[in-house]
């Protein structure tokens, strides 16, 4: 696959611990707002321009991204967003409770993408998909990277660790969620030498979490290309900010779902109904120890359900998310289609089985159910046959962080 350097926009080493900001799509705006709050470097400002305006107005409409086009130039202005100086690729490596990953940060080509040498296993929702090519087509930017991964290859790892043996980081912060976010400024020998062992040795990559980005990403190069009519390929507008992480160092939580209600059956009339389709019991484990097995939760009460998954099956329909969908969520709970569905939430396995409990005990919703994670491996199966996930099948930690790095499409 192809890779490439690119001459981006970066924070200064002072400011970029108040740039960083997590992913636009991990918080609603009130939290956004919370997080940004005397914080007027916070890359929120730029991809959630609706917290400096009034609470009521639509967040997809156009005075939200020329408010972001206007925050993402005074940035700039201010210094606080520089011009590298000459184009290079990046390390960045994420810190968390023991668990390191390390990703190459470049650009890809939105053609790999297009025809699949970048796979995706999830579908898009047009309205996200519309407000993020809005937003990069206003900022003439990818603000937010792309989260690729890759089946690990000892060359590309023994290069890249050899590099940050012998040399500093430019960034290093912990942010206030923990995280450690460290950052290295390749040198161009380095960075030769990983575009071609990509372009030899890594024939393909899958997008682990930013399926929107890329899209977006994707959409706004091709209606660049249509419009110029002396396009080449290798125009800015072509390649998309993306940071490539090996498989082997990923973690992925497993993503809980909470029902607000028990589709007219009484509790006891659900718990049978569930009993004849797994094996059910109460419990006073709140997680999952394997596949084939989650944790349900009523009021004051958790249940381990355990089931055996069709070996012969499709790698899809092996997924424990998918056997909850098939076999309890839609015939029992009428969840038909979990993307559209307004009873059914999806929960980041980071905010614990703890949340599950307040949102049953605080009667926002009825039943919550806690997941085994889906695999890297599976990931990349499922995505290999071309397959669609169920949504809210995986979620990575840590996030990657926003405004370290900032690929323009001008220029």
């Amino acid at each position: 696959m192809r890779i490439r350097t690119f001459q981006g926009l970066v924070p200064t080493q002072k400011n970029a611990p108040e740039v960083a900001a997590v992913p636009y799509d991990v918080v609603n705006r009130e939290e956004a707002a919370a997080l940004a709050k005397g914080k007027p470097f916070s890359l929120l400002h730029v991809d959630r321009a609706e917290i400096d305006l009034d609470p009521e107005i639509d967040p997809y409409s156009a005075p939200v991204y020329a408010k972001a086009r206007e925050n993402f130039d005074r940035l700039q202005k201010d210094g606080i967003l520089v011009r590298e100086s000459k184009p290079c690729m990046y390390l960045y490596r994420q810190v968390i409770a023991g668990h390191s990953q390390t990703g190459l940060v470049t650009v890809c080509h939105t053609e790999d993408y297009e025809k699949d040498i970048i796979k995706k296993h999830e579908k898009t929702r047009q309205d996200k998909e519309d407000d993020r090519t809005n937003l990069v087509d206003k900022l003439d930017a990818n603000t937010g990277p792309i989260f690729l991964t890759y089946r690990q290859r000892p060359g590309i790892t023994a290069l890249i660790e050899s590099f940050m043996k012998d040399e500093k980081p430019i960034n290093d912060f912990t942010a206030p969620d923990g995280v450690r976010h460290q950052v290295w400024r390749l040198s161009l020998g380095l960075c030769v030498s990983l575009t071609g062992l990509f372009e030899s040795q890594v024939p393909c990559a899958y997008v682990a979490d930013g399926h929107h980005r890329a899209a977006s990403a994707f959409r706004v190069s091709k209606m660049r290309r249509e419009a110029n009519p002396n396009h080449t390929g290798q125009e800015n507008y072509n390649w998309f900010l993306s940071v490539l992480f090996p498989g082997n160092e990923l973690k992925i939580l497993p993503y809980n779902r909470a029902v607000k209600d028990l589709n007219c059956n009484d509790r006891e009339e659900f718990i049978k109904k569930v009993g004849e389709v797994f094996t059910l019991k109460p419990t006073t484990l709140k997680s999952p120890t394997q596949p084939g097995q989650c944790c349900m939760y009523l009021k004051d009460q958790w249940y381990e359900l355990t089931w055996q998954a069709d070996k012969n099956a499709s790698p899809i329909d092996q997924l424990d998310v998918s056997i909850l969908q098939d076999r309890l969520l839609k015939p029992i709970l009428g969840i038909d289609d979990p993307r559209t569905s307004k009873r059914i939430d999806f929960i980041g396995g980071i905010r614990g089985t703890a949340e599950l409990e307040k949102l049953v005990n605080g009667k926002e919703h009825t039943v919550a159910f806690s997941m085994y994670p889906t695999t890297v491996d599976q990931l990349m199966a499922i995505s290999d046959v071309g397959q669609i996930m169920p949504p809210k099948s995986t979620w990575f930690e840590p996030k990657l962080r926003s405004g370290l790095f900032i690929h323009t499409l001008e220029g």
